[in-house]
């Protein structure tokens, strides 16, 4: 639904459909072949509304994925680029689209790891110790599965990294017992916990009585 630019098109084009579109990044094309981003932040440093889009120092020459690449490396291309949109390539380098990152997390959003119920621990681990063998043993043990698993640098200390693990349980007090038994450090956790519904229940049944 995003329309590429020629890059002898006139730069007042690219404003009229950034604002028809309302997006602020179009993709630039020189027979056929990806050039890159123009942005409305580009035409309006130039003040110069008569160029060609080709005129221009574009941005996001990198910001492109081919066809066989997985979303995750669309997430990356558009975190590395800062772009909204990324450029969908043939094997030949031929341009066949954009994706857009709105959508593209709006698609990640229904995937069964987002979707399912279940809770999320995040783990603080030194990188040379770190083994998802080890940690889905333990988390299977308490008869739960890893829906889904990833990790961040950990921003403060350059030699451990943040596992976070969504797992099919919503109570996690018998997986972070087992992980705490196992010498794993846990550092956030949001589940709801048996303790939690028992106490709504008492309460329940407290109104109950009071309304006799």
């Amino acid at each position: 639904m995003i329309p590429p630019l020629k890059v002898t098109d006139p730069a007042s084009k690219a404003v009229k459909w950034m604002e028809e579109l309302r997006t602020n990044q179009l993709p630039v094309l020189e027979n056929g072949y990806y050039k890159g981003l123009i942005s409305e932040n580009i035409i309006l440093e130039e003040n110069d509304s008569d160029k060609n889009v080709g005129d221009y120092k574009l941005d996001g020459k990198d910001c492109f994925v081919y066809f066989h690449q997985h979303i995750y490396d669309v997430i990356k291309i558009a975190s590395d680029n800062q772009a909204q949109i990324i450029a969908v390539l043939d094997e030949d380098n031929q341009y066949h689209g954009v994706i857009n990152i709105e959508d593209t997390i709006a698609a990640f959003a229904q995937t069964a790891a987002v979707q399912s119920a279940g809770g999320i621990i995040v783990l603080s681990l030194n990188q040379i110790d770190y083994s998802l063998a080890e940690v889905s043993r333990l988390i299977e043990a308490e008869n739960a599965k890893i829906l889904s698993a990833w990790i961040t640098n950990d921003a403060l200390d350059t030699s451990k990294i943040k596992l976070t693990i969504k797992t099919n349980k919503t109570d996690l007090s018998h997986i972070t017992a087992t992980l705490e038994r196992f010498g794993y450090k846990i550092i956030a956790r949001f589940h709801e916990t048996k303790h939690a519904a028992t106490e709504q229940e008492r309460l329940d049944i407290l109104m109950k009585y009071l309304e006799m």
